[in-house]
Order: structure tokens, then sequence, then C-alpha cells
């Protein structure tokens, strides 16, 4: 979830008060995650202006490096024709220059009422102490979009089908975000795909979805290397990685290895988990559900703290062969092949 922080309001804030038509002077929407700056400010424009209104009481600004802050200004002080308010967007303002985006403070001190300035400072953040922010901060919203985790994505992937009316199983869950990753823009992208191809046949997406149409394997996927890793389970895990060798491109050693350390370092911190109860452990491994922990329990039992320590250590060994340390000619599924039986033996 976007970082929340003193005086600054969350995204469920922001739309709350934009749906109660409730708009703040300036918004300056930053952070590293772009996916949430662009839907607070694709919905304030939304609610605040109606289509009709638009033509007349809205501009869209894509700033450069030569952008200067008159003319955000000039436009962010015109009144409103036939309409109550005016809506400025800017966006791209992290192209802006430190000198001219710090001009902006004199309008914030004194924001026109009818209007509503939107600042779109994506892949970063500016300094709070800065005096132009602490400006903005006084009469409008400051919203720092942090980058998400890998660990947070299941539970975007299950919030955003909620806002749709679907669900999703726990393996199909894993497997998006295992596949596409913490870019949420392509990844809310790929969800919208699957609720369209389902349509109205029914509102519970499975693995079987995933693999139709995003076209991940429900049967060849980091998720199941784990779980065949976990059960030490030799026949199945080898098909994996040897299924991984054959689909490079779609399986790179690279993303795999990343997903094997997670699950070997979180097994560590099982082994010397002070409270070893399921909810002990959910927050010890910083679990959303005790469905994520079946992998963990079969781990515990079948690898102990001694042999998880010296996979953990085979793992970073591998990880530098895989990038080109002491690995001579080698194929990079030969290394994970390599890794698979050291830690099944």
């Amino acid at each position: 979830m976007p970082k929340k922080t003193a005086n600054t309001k969350s995204y469920e804030d922001i739309v709350r008060d934009a749906k109660a038509k409730k708009f703040a002077p300036i918004y300056l929407l930053m952070g590293e995650e772009a996916y949430y700056i662009d839907m607070v400010s694709n919905y304030i424009a939304e609610q605040a202006l109606a289509p009709e209104e638009r033509d007349f009481n809205q501009d869209i600004i894509y700033a450069t490096s030569e952008t200067q802050a008159k003319n955000i200004i000039n436009a962010a002080k015109r009144y409103p024709m036939m309409s109550e308010r005016r809506l400025i967007v800017v966006r791209e303002a992290q192209n802006i220059s430190k000198a001219e985006f710090d001009k902006l403070q004199p309008y914030a001190l004194n924001p026109l009422e009818s209007t509503v300035l939107i600042l779109c400072y994506k892949h970063g953040t500016i300094d709070r102490r800065k005096a132009v922010v602490a400006a903005i901060n006084k009469v409008g919203v400051v919203y720092e979009s942090a980058k998400f985790y890998d660990s947070e994505l299941p539970q975007f992937i299950q919030r955003y089908l909620k806002r749709k009316g679907f669900t999703m199983e726990d393996k199909a869950v894993v497997m998006m975000a295992d596949y596409i990753g913490s870019d949420l823009s392509h990844l809310a992208g790929e969800i919208d795909k699957l609720v369209v191809s389902v349509g109205n046949e029914r509102k519970a997406l499975t693995a079987a979805d995933v693999e139709a149409v995003i076209g991940v394997s429900k049967d060849y996927n980091n998720f199941e290397l784990i779980t065949a890793l976990a059960m030490k389970d030799v026949l199945k895990a080898n098909k994996i990685v040897n299924y991984f060798n054959k689909n490079q491109k779609t399986n790179p050693p690279f993303k795999t290895l990343p997903f094997v350390f997670n699950f070997f370092s979180n097994l560590m911190l099982y082994h010397y988990a002070p409270d070893k109860t399921e909810q002990g452990l959910l927050k010890q491994l910083e679990l959303k559900s005790t469905w994520q922990l079946k992998d963990y329990n079969l781990a515990a039992r079948n690898y102990s703290a001694r042999k998880t320590m010296n996979i953990i250590a085979k793992i970073r060994e591998t990880d530098a062969k895989i990038k080109g340390v002491e690995s001579g000619n080698t194929d990079p599924g030969d290394i994970m092949r390599e890794l698979v039986f050291f830690i099944l033996h």
C-alpha cells in the first residue's frame, strides 16, 4: 500500500474526498510507484470536471526541462468558464528544473480556490523540508506513492479484483505476482485482460485462467518449484528446472534465483522464530495468510537450520556464477540444475 506519513493523505483519503467533490487547490503526487500517481491524478480529473466542462477548463501540461513555473502559474490563475473550477494537470513534473519548481512557492502560498492544480512527480520525491513542499502541504495535499515490495503484490491483486467484483485462488495470485512482478501498471493491465476474457461467466478466477490468458504455466513456474523443493519432490523439481532450461526467455534464472533465495532466507527465520504459533510465524515471515505457511511448514521438516544456511550460501555462489564469476562457459540452466541437486541432496 502506498506510504502514508504525517500530514499526508492516503490514496483512499484522496479518492473519498474527490468522490465527495472536496478538492484541494494543489496536489503534489510524488514517489517511486508511478501507478498510484496516475490513478490518483486520473480520478481527481474525472471528478473535478464534467466531460462538457473540460474543453475550456482543463489544461494538461507535459513537463520538460524547459518548462517554466510562470506558465503553470498563469494557467492556474485563470478563472473557470461556465464551471465551478479549472483543472491543471502537470504530467512528468520531475522533469522541471529544481530552480523552476521552487518558483511555484509563491502561488502555493496564495492559490486560486477555483483551480485544482495537480503536480505528478514520478520516480522520486522532493525533500519535504523544502519551502515549496511545505507551502503545498499547508494548503493542499502532499501524497507519496512508495515502491511496492514483491511481498505486497498478492494483496494488490486481490484488492484490485475485489473492486471489480472478482476473486482469485491463492495459487493463481502467486503465479501472477511472480510472473509479472512489481510493475503495477502492467500487472493491472494483465488482470483487466483476465477479467475481460472470463466476462460474466463466473467471478472466481483460477490458475488455469492465468495459464490460458497470461501465458504462465500452472505446472511449471517458480511457485511450483518452491513447493517441490519444500516437499523434497526430486522428480517434480527436476521436471520444472528442465522446463525452465528449455524456456529461458520466459523463465530466466535471474528471475527464479531471487524467488528461491527469499524462500530459504524466510525458512531460516522460521527455524529461529521465537513464537512458532501460526500467528507468530505469520508475523515473523511477514506473510498475509496461513495458506502461505504451508510450504514453510513442509520445508522446516525437510531442511535443518544448518542445511538451510548451506543452501543460502550455495544460492549466493550460484548467483555469482550466473553473473559470470568463475563459471567459464557453463550454461545458466546447468548452473540452476546444480543448485537444485545441492538443495535436494
